[in-house]
């Protein structure tokens, strides 16, 4: 399961965040670490860290297991009926963004200075247009994950990524004489164009109606979960993806430009914890949704996904550590970014991918959680660990490197609470000797840190790949589950090619 679907799927989302990391690329090129920067990062990335905060996780949580036990005619009933709340809600969303666009800009961003702060609340008004689109294209991308179309999932980003390139590469030849409304304005149209697109591709790959599949089969209710399921699933995903962002806002105290270099740094870590984390997490999901609770089943499914996604981490994290300025010179260092801005978002990237091994265990854990409908404990944990975050922000100090610092230090937190309160559950299912090797390759790897000093970008991505597979080959040697997933899969493959 995770070996064939995962390939596929590791292909499609790649490319799609090799695109997301060019549009960071010529995001960088075009603006800097600047205000413009600054303020062009909260216009693009506002709709899908507000829909993501609120309803995304929410969508896969609750509804892939109802839809798991019900029959096409009643998963498209209540996908309507989700379909009508989202556009209402999007549109009452984005009518509150847009009033309160001055306050909403102050909390992303209070480093902007005032004109830039200003301009940046005007072009907020593009990102409050695209919120219902978002909304709808969430639910539709969860349909898509229930139903194996990782084409279309991930096609949908790759279709925005594409149109926000072409108009930034196009941004950067007039910045220079144009205003910063008209520059803004222009972005805030290709946002707009970006996320048509990607409803009409969405709703393309949409299964048929389900009377031209099952036909003659009687309608039946399309019962939803209760609300509290929804606000407490909700309340757990959102909250994980509020930590990030509070850490941006804390960041961008500092001044003008510090938003755009967290959110560079950020982008070193997001992109393997979405390819390593978040999508072993995401093929995990259906599988852990068909076993039952405490069943041998259960547990060696966990098993696998909490061994993949951490060996998965530890390889990102000794990759980033030992040659993170490497990797931001490759990504950001063109046009108007200089080099004491690159060697800043590499040594926050440094510090802040270490929080990818506790984020590793958190989201196995949610999933499980998700399954056996114990949400309000993780609601709970993770709304302390913001509060702490917040807490610590209030009382000030804070730069860059402490801000990583502290976020890598909450997340670690949380997942060492969340493995305590659920070890009843899940001490069958937890590889923790299997998860010993690739931690200490890891570690053994950032320790040689200083004999990489300088090297090059292309020697780099050689000792790169040499560092992934080093760690990924300790998890096999440690692990014969693994072993025997893999040599599983070999066998089938050489049976269907003989045939």
């Amino acid at each position: 399961m995770y070996l064939r679907a995962g390939v596929f799927s590791f292909g499609l989302l790649l490319l799609s965040r090799v695109l997301g990391l060019l549009r960071e690329s010529a995001q960088a090129a075009a603006f800097g670490s600047t205000g413009m920067g600054d303020a062009v990062i909260v216009m693009f990335t506002l709709p899908d860290l507000l829909v993501g905060i609120l309803v995304s996780g929410a969508l896969s949580y609750v509804l892939l297991p109802a839809w798991a036990q019900q029959s096409p005619s009643t998963q498209a009933a209540g996908q309507k009926k989700v379909t009508c709340a989202l556009v209402l809600g999007g549109l009452v969303l984005g009518l509150l963004v847009w009033l309160y666009r001055i306050e909403v800009v102050q909390a992303l961003a209070p480093g902007l200075p005032g004109e830039m702060k200003a301009a940046s609340a005007s072009a907020l008004g593009w990102s409050a247009m695209v919120l219902p689109m978002a909304m709808v294209a969430a639910l539709w991308v969860a349909r898509l994950q229930h139903e194996g179309d990782f084409v279309g999932m991930y096609a949908g980003n790759l279709i925005v990524n594409l149109v926000l390139v072409a108009g930034l590469f196009a941004a950067s030849k007039t910045v220079a004489d144009a205003s910063l409304g008209r520059t803004l304005t222009f972005l805030g149209i290709c946002l707009a164009i970006a996320m048509l697109a990607r409803l009409a591709w969405l709703a393309w790959r949409l299964p048929s109606q389900p009377a031209a599949i099952d036909a003659g089969e009687p309608a039946e209710p399309a019962d939803l979960p209760p609300m509290h399921v929804w606000l407490w699933a909700a309340l757990s995903s959102g909250f994980l993806l509020a930590l990030p962002l509070a850490a941006r806002s804390l960041a961008s105290g500092a001044g003008e430009g510090a938003l755009a270099s967290f959110n560079y740094a950020w982008k070193l870590i997001e992109l393997p914890l979405v390819l390593a984390v978040q999508l072993v997490a995401s093929l995990a999901f259906p599988a852990i949704t068909r076993t039952q609770a405490g069943t041998p089943q259960r547990h060696h499914a966990v098993g696998l996904a909490v061994l993949i996604a951490w060996t998965l981490a530890c390889a990102a994290v000794a990759i980033v550590v030992i040659f993170s300025l490497p990797i931001a010179g490759l990504l950001f260092g063109w046009g108007r970014m200089n080099a004491a801005s690159l060697q800043v978002i590499g040594d926050w990237a440094a510090i802040g991918v270490w929080s990818l091994l506790p984020q590793a265990l958190i989201a196995i854990l949610l999933t499980t959680m998700a399954t056996a409908g114990r949400m309000r404990v993780a609601v709970a944990v993770i709304a302390v660990g913001l509060a702490v975050l917040l807490l610590a922000g209030a009382l000030g100090g804070l730069h860059g490197k402490s801000v990583m610092w502290l976020l890598s230090a909450v997340f670690s937190g949380m997942a060492l609470v969340l493995m305590v309160l659920e070890r009843q559950y899940s001490h069958d299912s937890f590889p923790y000797l299997a998860c010993l090797p690739p931690l200490g390759v890891c570690l053994g790897l950032v320790a040689l840190k200083p004999l990489f000093a300088g090297i090059d970008v292309v020697l780099a991505l050689v000792y790169c790949a040499f560092a992934g597979c080093l760690v990924m080959t300790s998890a096999l040697l440690a692990s014969p589950a693994l072993r025997g997933l893999l040599g599983q899969k070999i066998v089938r493959r050489s049976s269907v090619s003989n045939k």
